[in-house]
């Protein structure tokens, strides 16, 4: 059963004042000059899913100006249920969403919508920060395991309380102990859960015919978690760190502080030592095994969201990756600069062009 977006409305979302789009399933190629406004109908899809979408903007940055009347996204969506999603946010006022006409916490769109992405943000993953790619492997994870976002907003909650404690100095045990209990149970939770889908992304690389490389990955803890699993191990652990997280003012162990390396397998290098390409040709790789893993395991494909990948790509692995998103049988949403990135597409998928005029963005189909 196939899962795609019949329509999307956006009212005032970023340069778009209105955009309506009128979609049957197949990929889109959205293409048009830098700063026409393509990247934010991606980022308009993405937020419908749980987050602050593939940017992580809040909601002031994504109200258009300077109007500031807030902004709005209505999509349908067709699969073995229909469902009509509405979110947005009036100025000042946090996000809402509606399914169906009905109130709905963020956290059921990952079950209605599964989505992956990658955006040039992204393309430095591997040689930056840790943060980037806890969030880059937790998306992933979410989309195994929809709970598994319950299971991340749990642990920060309880996390943040301990912190608060640490930084004024509290020795007293029992303060601590209901707290580390809540946080033991949520983080035995993320970490069975970033396992699985540690696996479940390898077996889908595994004889996979692609034109992208493996990539090896490997779920690194911090010092003094590398063999937490259980609750219990973690709720004994946070209890022996209590002074070193007294001297630190925050928790210093625990899967707030994991880290996922990754390795050519090819090569047998580490990411961060590849060029610039190869690193790229990785996250395109890792991206279409999600896809693959989900699709085998449900038996639907994830909307595929990619952002200016076809323009760091050669002719030959850009008609790959085509060929592959379209075999997947997935809404696929690419941008380009040029309509000649998508030629190889022709008729597989819906082509439009963006444009910008005066700070307001239009679409136009082909």
């Amino acid at each position: 059963m196939k899962v795609f977006l019949t329509h999307l409305h956006l009212s005032h979302f970023r340069s778009h004042k209105r955009a309506d789009l009128a979609l049957d399933g197949r990929p889109l190629a959205l293409y048009g000059p830098n700063g026409a406004g393509k990247t934010n109908i991606l980022e308009a899809v993405s937020l419908l899913s749980p987050g602050r979408g593939l940017r992580r903007a809040t909601g002031d940055d994504i109200a258009r100006k300077p109007e500031s009347l807030g902004w709005k996204i209505s999509a349908g969506i067709a699969g073995d249920l229909t469902h009509e999603l509405t979110t947005g946010a009036e100025t000042g006022q946090p996000r809402t969403l509606q399914i169906d006409g009905k109130t709905a916490p963020q956290t059921a769109l990952a079950r209605i919508l599964p989505m992956v992405w990658l955006v040039p943000a992204q393309d430095r993953l591997w040689i930056e920060g840790a943060d980037g790619r806890r969030r880059f492997f937790d998306r992933m994870t979410m989309s195994f395991t929809p709970a598994h976002a319950e299971a991340v907003l749990a642990y920060d909650k309880a996390m943040r309380e301990r912190n608060r404690l640490l930084k004024d100095m509290v020795r007293d045990a029992h303060w601590y102990d209901a707290i580390e209990v809540q946080m033991s149970d949520a983080a035995a939770k993320i970490t069975g859960n970033r396992h699985a889908a540690l696996s479940r992304i390898s077996s889908a690389q595994q004889g996979a015919q692609t034109a992208f490389p493996t990539a090896d990955l490997t779920l690194r803890e911090a010092e003094g978690g590398e063999a937490l699993r259980a609750a219990g191990d973690f709720a004994a652990a946070f209890a022996a760190s209590r002074p070193r997280d007294l001297a630190a003012g925050r928790s210093l162990i625990g899967p707030h502080r994991s880290d996922i390396a990754g390795i050519y397998a090819a090569k047998g290098a580490p990411a961060a030592q590849c060029s610039t390409g190869e690193q790229k040709a990785l996250l395109i790789s890792l991206i279409l095994a999600n896809a693959r893993a989900l699709r085998e395991d449900t038996g639907t494909a994830p909307l595929v969201l990619l952002d200016e990948v076809a323009a760091h790509l050669d002719a030959s692995r850009r008609a790959a990756l085509f060929d592959e998103i379209c075999a997947l049988d997935t809404q696929a949403w690419l941008t380009g600069t040029g309509a000649d990135l998508f030629t190889d597409l022709g008729d597989r998928a819906q082509h439009i062009s963006v444009t910008e005029r005066s700070g307001v963005s239009a679409i136009h189909f082909s």
